[in-house]
């Protein structure tokens, strides 16, 4: 590359120069860049503070994509972080990302041989361009924020899944997305096609080294729904806290289909994150359970969004957030019933525990009704631990840090209840090291 960091319309081309990418992508980087610079920063939420010029937005790290764990470049890193002690069982279903590339993939046989396509967003390009066209941009526009344009601008790695209609994967495909670089920008862009009558679970792990300089986190994660068909996308995120997590992630679901988005944030100095169901198809249900874990030095920004367009359609968001030694863990959501959304019905449940007197949350609810036969329901809450379960606790021998873990378990016990076992215990594990 020309320079290491910095970004300029010469670095651009040549990144897509080194991607072998066809001339449109050139010319839509080129676009999104454009838009990236003249669109100022989100107009809410905490404050991005991030001097672009210091950033790395691309980092080659390998020839190939290792199909094969024994030779994926970095898997001591991996290692490291219980990647293999957690997951090993579901090695042909994984993919990795370090820094700017997918380093490791791998693909469960008898679903390839049922026409299911799971590779890095990178290698859909190539090797499926109609289908990857189709759909790329479609649902979240590169003008839709500033970082959804400068993902468009650099985008590099990420997950594309396209389960053709009438097929069920039994069990998930997973991807990691990892940081070691100072200074780093990864911009990973997922796109998931489920087919009619199809269903899936898509689970996406994510960590990076801490340095004390800020580095950048922001993707783009685009999914399709269409009729009957069932997605659920499960992440658990812990970003290093010099890290600034801002992605988009949308879904549009078609008749009768669901998604649900099953969201974990623990960690990220900033996290700007509010995953979305666009309910296009009657009886379309969009579902958002999420944890956001703010301690100090951190400001979670987290929340959900349902746009009901059609009749019958439901959706329920719950979130949960946690904060302690002087955090910001704080709700922002929005819910629109269409005139033409008859009888959508939208439930919004939003919980906090606040552990010391200067940590905070507010609960920022956009909710708009245009339909006289829809219902919406809206309950929040802000609340200490409580004292007398506390107390309890340790009258059974517990110390008081032991009866807090418990206690704050048993807080986000509605969402455990959505992950596999082994994921459970991991999310377990990083509670119990974060306060």
């Amino acid at each position: 590359m020309t320079k290491e960091y910095g970004l300029d319309e010469e670095k651009i081309i040549e990144i897509s120069k080194y991607k072998k990418e066809p001339k449109w992508m050139t010319d839509f980087r080129l676009k999104a860049y454009k838009t990236f610079k003249e669109m100022p920063d989100p107009n809410f939420g905490p404050e991005i503070d991030l001097d672009f010029d210091s950033l790395t937005y691309f980092k080659k790290v390998t020839d190939k994509v290792a199909t094969n764990w024994d030779e994926c470049p970095i898997k001591d890193t991996f290692k490291e972080i219980g990647l293999i002690d957690a997951e090993k069982k579901y090695l042909d279903g994984i993919g990795a990302q370090y820094e700017s590339e997918v380093v490791y993939q791998n693909m469960i046989k008898e679903l390839d041989d049922k026409g299911v396509i799971f590779c890095s967003t990178d290698e859909a390009l190539q090797k499926h361009p109609d289908l990857f066209k189709k759909y790329f941009d479609h649902l979240i526009p590169y003008n839709d924020n500033k970082y959804a344009a400068l993902n468009g601008a650099v985008w590099s790695g990420g997950t594309f899944i396209y389960v053709p209609p009438h097929v069920t994967i039994d069990r998930p495909l997973q991807s990691y997305f990892r940081i070691d670089t100072k200074n780093m920008g990864q911009f990973e862009r997922t796109l998931i096609i489920v087919g009619e009558d199809s269903h899936v679970t898509y689970m996406e792990g994510c960590t990076a080294t801490y340095h004390t300089t800020g580095s950048l986190h922001a993707a783009v994660v685009e999914v399709f729904v269409e009729k009957d068909a069932s997605c659920r996308f499960i992440t658990i995120q812990n970003w290093a806290n010099n890290i600034y997590n801002l992605v988009t992630e949308r879904a549009q679901v078609e008749e009768n289909g669901v998604m649900e988005w099953i969201d974990g944030n623990i960690g990220a100095k900033v996290n700007m994150k509010y995953p979305s169901c666009i309910l296009k198809g009657k009886g379309a249900r969009g579902d958002c359970i999420s944890i956001a874990v703010a301690n100090e030095g951190q400001y979670q920004d987290a929340g959900a969004k349902a746009i009901h367009l059609a009749p019958e359609t439901t959706s329920n968001i719950v979130s949960k957030s946690i904060a302690a030694g002087g955090g910001v863990a704080n709700y922002r959501g929005k819910v629109y019933v269409d005139k033409k959304a008859d009888n959508a019905k939208c439930i919004i449940k939003c919980d906090t525990i606040l552990l010391d007197k200067h940590s905070k949350s507010d609960t920022i609810p956009t909710n708009i009704v245009d339909n006289p036969t829809s219902y919406l329901e809206h309950e929040a809450t802000v609340s200490k631990l409580d004292e007398e379960k506390l107390f309890y606790l340790m009258s059974r021998g517990l110390n008081e840090d032991r009866a807090k873990e418990l206690l704050i378990v048993g807080f986000i016990d509605e969402f455990r209840e959505q992950l596999p076992m082994e994921y459970a215990v991991e999310l377990n594990a990083l509670l119990k090291n974060y306060f």
